[in-house]
């Protein structure tokens, strides 16, 4: 043994050689993981909900733009990214069909209505 050391010094020096790039990257790995799961999957899933139900437009949908403006659909072709709402008897407005928010539902009043 060079240097006079204790056999246990040199088991200890051989165990505690320092940390390996598996052991410096796990903790970024795992944030990296919760952050996909818990933001970024969540999002996503939203966006496509969101996405499907502004293609699913029909007439006489009622509807809440981005505006806050309430609405019932006229027409709403499936080619054109626009759509006719009817806010009044006589009052017909264009929108675009990315600014509406949601689908109230005939039964529900507006504001027991769940955000999408």
């Amino acid at each position: 043994m060079p240097n006079g050391l204790p056999i246990t010094a040199y088991i200890f020096l051989a165990a505690n050689e320092g940390p390996n790039i598996f052991s410096l990257m796990m903790p970024i790995v795992m944030i990296g993981v919760l952050f996909y799961l818990l933001i970024v999957r969540p999002e996503k899933r939203k966006q496509s909900d969101v996405a499907r139900m502004q293609a699913n437009l029909k007439k006489n949908d009622h509807v809440v733009t981005a505006g806050g403006i309430l609405g019932v659909v006229v027409n709403a072709p499936q080619s054109s990214p626009e759509i006719t709402l009817r806010v009044d008897d006589n009052t017909r407005i264009r929108v675009l069909r990315s600014s509406i928010l949601r689908v109230m539902s005939a039964d529900k009043p507006a504001d027991e209505e769940k955000d999408v």
